[in-house]
């Protein structure tokens, strides 16, 4: 397993890891190509043989920076991949704060989250398209301070 900085070239691979991860709310190339683009979007691959498994995008300012997608092949769920590359990008980033929203019913990933030292910062009702109806948005923050 390799984890290297995401480049524009990633773009259309990442987008199809994205469809297999989030289907209907999935990220185009394009989206992630024009998030890309931006200076103060930063990201990190995880690849198995040349193919990624696992990716994070952030949107970073000065001392803040905000997960904007964060996905993990299912295939490769629950094996500490997604905790790895967590590690490997708050070792990389020097920001006092990181945000996030998450899917209140994605329970795996709000535990990982937790375990990474994020905390509740607040939730949006409703948030998310689930179905026929929607689903909360629960607001994390991850404080350096907050750290084990």
């Amino acid at each position: 397993m390799e984890t290297r900085l995401i480049t524009l070239a990633d773009a259309q691979k990442l987008a199809a890891l994205h469809q297999v991860s989030f289907a209907e709310s999935a990220w185009t190339a394009a989206q992630i190509a024009g998030s890309l683009v931006q200076p103060s979007t930063r990201g990190w691959v995880s690849e198995e043989e040349g193919r990624p498994v696992a990716f994070i995008l952030f949107q970073i300012t000065q001392d803040e920076a905000e997960i904007l997608t964060f996905c993990v092949a299912p295939t490769h769920r629950r094996k500490g991949l997604g905790a790895t590359l967590l590690e490997t990008a708050f070792g990389q980033m020097n920001t006092g704060r990181i945000f996030l929203e998450v899917a209140a019913d994605n329970v795996a990933a709000v535990r990982l989250y937790e375990k990474a030292g994020f905390r509740l910062n607040g939730r949006r009702k409703a948030y998310y398209p689930h179905g026929t109806g929607a689903v909360d948005a629960v607001m994390l923050v991850w404080k350096r301070s907050n750290r084990a």
